[in-house]
């Protein structure tokens, strides 16, 4: 992929968005930028806005807390249910006030705030349990052609998705999207940085992070969940959640709850890439394995 070039210098003033995959480092470039220039560090993953699990998403540790404001980390509680949309909302205010440096892995977040969404109906229970209890082909057999051309059609949630807007709605989520309104932030008015890792680089971070979880306590953090677990939940969907839970409930040794999680992580990180390969082409790229944290800071901050 052809690489966008860095900008001379970053103003004080500019907006900042700092995407790319889990472990790559982002949060503590975000921090370095905040400490440095100022500014309101704001949370754009989708899994770090839940109370609860906190050492599992690897949210700001009250080191980083100390350093710079931050915004939008574990404001959701544990049960509740949140989207893109519900971010959009709370996130809004927040680009009014101080310069805001906007950090995460969920690349929806990033596309909704720089390109638009279009505000589309909750999909009623009744709906939403229908749509569980029918397979995949079946799904993709009632979406249009123009929305399954836009969405991954081997993602059960997205194709669910499609298929309980046209339901609830009698408008396909591709219609839907075409009437998408302004963007909130557009691209152009910010600098969107995206930090490639490749993944012989990556792997060894997820592992050492995953343990260093384990050496701060994330199995009495399970622990302390696991009486109201679910894994219906949105927040249940944490890397690594249910495979602890799972060893807690004494049905897989710890190892292999590693394991698992470590997998998982690696499989997530992976489908990160994809989608910042095919929806951030405009972005500037900072090679993790080539260019430490202090050196990209000293290049963007002159």
């Amino acid at each position: 992929m052809q690489k966008v070039p860095m900008p001379p210098s970053l103003s004080p003033d500019t907006p900042v968005l700092i995407a790319g995959p889990t472990a790559s480092g982002k949060s503590a470039l975000a921090v370095a930028i905040a400490r440095t220039q100022g500014g309101i560090i704001i949370n754009a993953d989708a899994l770090q806005v839940f109370d609860g699990w906190r050492l599992l998403t690897a949210r700001p540790s009250d080191a980083d807390l100390a350093q710079a404001p931050h915004a939008l980390y574990g404001h959701v509680p544990l049960k509740g249910d949140y989207s893109v949309g519900h971010w959009l909302r709370d996130v809004a205010p927040l680009l009014d006030g101080a310069r805001p440096i906007i950090v995460g892995g969920t690349g929806l977040y990033f596309t909704a705030l720089t390109e638009g969404l279009v505000e589309i109906p909750p999909t009623p229970p009744a709906v939403r349990l229908r749509a569980d209890a029918l397979p995949l082909p079946a799904l993709l057999a009632q979406i249009d052609a123009a929305t399954r051309a836009r969405i991954d059609t081997a993602n059960r949630m997205r194709v669910q998705r499609a298929w309980e807007v046209l339901e609830t709605t009698g408008r396909s989520l591709s219609d839907w999207q075409d009437a998408t309104p302004p963007p909130l932030l557009p691209l152009q008015s910010t600098l969107p940085l995206l930090i490639e890792a490749p993944r012989d680089w990556l792997t060894p971070r997820i592992e050492r992070r995953f343990d260093q979880m384990l050496d701060a306590g994330v199995l009495d953090e399970a622990a302390a969940i696991r009486p109201q677990w679910d894994p219906a939940d949105r927040s249940a969907r944490a890397i690594g959640a249910a495979e602890l839970i799972a060893h807690l409930n004494g049905d897989i040794p710890l190892t292999q709850a590693r394991t698992a999680a470590i997998i998982a992580t690696r499989q997530y990180a992976k489908r990160q890439r994809t989608w910042f390969s095919a929806r951030m082409k405009a972005w500037h790229r900072l090679n993790a394995a080539e260019t430490d944290l202090s050196t990209a800071v000293a290049a963007l901050i002159r």
